[in-house]
């Protein structure tokens, strides 16, 4: 027999490794060989006490008996196959873009999930990439990159890899799953209930014990699969049910305040649901689905003690640094105040673009219902406008006072709708569009390595003048609409301005007349650059969402002069863009098919890609993809068909224009708009 004594936790281990010998304290173990052995894998857990491991004995595993535990996809090339929910169209969901769910952070109960995947045809075109790139070191064969296809877009539960504690969430029918998002499948009434006993102490208990670890474990599928499962009662199943059904309404309340969310409604400031829930709420329904489970499991209450003392589940807001003074809660609560305004100002500029409804601000249309864990995903949120209820929308605002299409004059009337009287003045609100609000939405809209924001601003180099545009009001006569509808009048105007200021000056102008003369030719000649640059874009402007927003908004990175982190973002995307490594989508076909429709014929995914699958591919009798010798449509006649004398002509313009965003910055005095 070997003694053990842990210390693990002790700050000071001599005195506890003394005090565990002389037994004052719990934390000297003799276990038996046999008692390892009852554990699956024998882990090196010593210390489990014996109601903790008769449990593995006692009772069946999670797999089994309609459970399963499973590993999801891995792309091998995120960037091409996943996007942002909010950068694609509603109308692609569920038909070519599915939810998936990636891992992520520790969130009990309830999680977002922002990404979607490219799932057409069961992934065709992701099965093709695999098998077109043998040697590409990302890859093996489509069949390992794609496993348990079987129980994609099921009900289940999700969880990340890494975490302090075991804490599924529910994964909606309708989502796939990734290498990184481990998911689990219950029967369907066993799913509610199974949400529970996984986020509790004794089951996560189970699992690190398994696992032989408690300080930062990994949650792999291949010991979930052998953990205890203990099948509850009718009773405890209602029980567990709603007590599963609560949590994850409390910890799904936040992320209606959250803009990036299929959950959210409005923002905090507006949503009183967002901050009604609280963490000793989360605690109560912890504590009672807890002393269900134990009992559940047989467990006694040495065997709670064991569990209790080695729990990490403390859901207490944990204390900011400097909070315990009120000098640190200050602190905190103008962050907070601050990060407050910022959602409400990116919701009234949504409800500008006729994005947000407004409606739901007033009271004159109510919530919607709540959905269930387990309903799939909406495509849109419901603080969007209902499709049936959608006015035209404004795709274009400019930074202009007294413009119809004034984003700081229509964000302002917002204001007053709501009958917000903590907005900012009207030239502050013009400044913080101008300054800082697309840095902060850039921030706003990234998830998973993807920056992808739907609103861009598109500025002079000083940016004293700008125009918003709305992703998903884009199509192409966009920048023909910029250009003959806004600049070219605001030139003019201008123009008007400079001469009636040189008029008025005369020959001898004053000290005062010359600065107003220059900041005025300043500005002039910032617009004609910049009108400049919208006419190089215009002909070759053909959007299309599928390519996501950074490749949509790379040909625009020299209109992008506000943000030079962003800007230079576009600027790498552009130049690889042009050499060639994104030739699967659309903005590559659209201003190079002489490069990109001949590897259509050698890469079955760019030609599934770009809708030519039929005319290059075709599948013999031994169910394989081969190309014809002679397809339907030769390379040249498509070659020639797509390729536009206008768009080359602007492509050239484009690619040999200067660097006028390189220029030094002359900022105009005068006002803004």
């Amino acid at each position: 027999m070997t003694t053990f004594i842990r210390a693990v936790a002790a700050a000071d281990k001599a005195s506890a490794i003394k005090r565990a010998i002389k037994g004052e304290t719990p934390d000297k173990f003799e276990p038996t060989l046999n008692q390892f052995r009852e554990l699956p894998g024998t882990p090196f857990a010593y210390w489990l006490g014996q109601g903790v491991r008769a449990a593995f004995k006692n009772f069946p595993p999670v797999e089994g008996q309609g459970r399963a535990v499973r590993v999801g996809l891995n792309t091998a090339d995120d960037f091409r196959f996943l996007r942002a929910h909010w950068e694609i169209s509603p109308h692609a969901r569920d038909k070519k873009w599915f939810p998936l769910a990636k891992g992520g952070e520790l969130s009990p109960f309830y999680a977002p999930l922002p990404l979607v995947i490219n799932w057409e045809g069961e992934g065709r075109e992701l099965k093709a990439w695999v098998v077109s790139n043998p040697a590409d070191p990302r890859t093996t064969h489509w069949s390992r990159r794609i496993a348990s296809s079987e129980y994609y877009l099921k009900a289940g539960m999700t969880w990340p890899l890494r975490a302090s504690r075991f804490a599924p969430q529910p994964l909606p029918s309708g989502c796939i799953f990734s290498v990184r998002g481990y998911s689990v499948f219950l029967p369907e009434q066993s799913l509610l209930p199974g949400l529970a006993i996984f986020n509790s102490k004794p089951f996560d208990y189970f699992f690190k014990a398994l696992l032989g670890r408690f300080g930062y474990p990994e949650f792999v599928v291949g010991a979930l699969q052998k953990l205890p499962w203990a099948e509850p009662s009718a009773e405890q199943a209602a029980a567990l049910s709603a007590l599963a059904m609560e949590a994850w309404r409390l910890a799904r309340n936040a992320d209606t305040a959250v803009e990036t969310s299929l959950a959210f409604v409005l923002p905090k400031a507006l949503n009183s649901a967002a901050k009604g829930s609280s963490a000793q709420e989360m605690n109560a329904v912890q504590t009672k689905i807890d002393e269900i489970v134990f009992e559940l499991f047989g467990l006694s209450a040495s065997d709670k003690s064991e569990i209790e003392a080695a729990s990490v589940f403390a859901m207490a807001e944990a204390a900011q640094p400097g909070e315990a003074d009120e000098e640190g809660r200050a602190v905190r609560a103008r962050k907070e105040s601050d990060e407050d305004q910022l959602s409400l100002l990116s919701w009234a500029v949504g409800v500008a673009f006729g994005r947000f409804d407004v409606r739901l601000a007033t009271g004159e249309r109510v919530s919607p219902l709540e959905p269930g864990p387990f309903d799939p995903l909406p495509a849109l949120s419901p603080g969007t406008v209902p499709t049936s209820a959608a006015a035209a929308q404004q795709s274009i605002k400019v930074n202009e006072a007294g413009h119809p299409h004034d984003l700081a004059t229509q964000i302002s009337e917002i204001y007053e709708t709501i009958g917000l009287s903590m907005m900012p003045d009207i030239d502050s609100l013009r400044q913080i569009l101008t300054q800082k609000f697309f840095a902060s939405h850039i921030k706003m809209y990234a998830n998973a390595g993807r920056k992808a924001p739907v609103y861009w601003q598109l500025s002079t180099a000083s940016a004293s003048y700008s125009i918003w545009l709305y992703l998903h009001g884009l199509d192409k006569d966009t920048f023909i609409r910029l250009e003959v509808e806004f600049l070219r009048p605001k030139v003019s105007r201008e123009q008007r301005e400079l001469d009636q200021l040189r008029q008025e000056a005369g020959r001898q102008p004053t000290d005062k007349q010359r600065k107003a003369i220059e900041a005025q030719e300043n500005l002039v000649e910032e617009l004609q650059a910049f009108l400049q640059e919208v006419k190089r874009v215009a002909p070759l402007w053909n959007p299309r969402i599928d390519d996501g927003v950074v490749l949509l908004m790379a040909p625009l990175w020299r209109l992008v002069t506000n943000q030079k982190a962003w800007q230079r973002e576009l600027k790498v995307k552009w130049d690889e863009l042009s050499s060639g490594k994104y030739d699967w989508s659309h903005v590559a076909m659209h201003l190079w098919p002489e490069r990109v429709i001949p590897k259509c014929v050698t890469n079955r995914d760019i030609a599934i890609a770009h809708g030519l699958e039929d005319n290059f591919w075709f599948e013999d009798d031994d169910g394989e993809q081969k190309p014809y010798d002679n397809p339907k449509i030769s390379v040249s006649q498509l070659i020639a068909e797509r390729t536009s004398a206008n768009v080359k002509a602007a492509l050239k313009s484009l690619m040999e224009a200067p660097d006028i965003t390189s220029a030094p910055k002359r900022v105009r005095k005068a006002k803004v708009g």
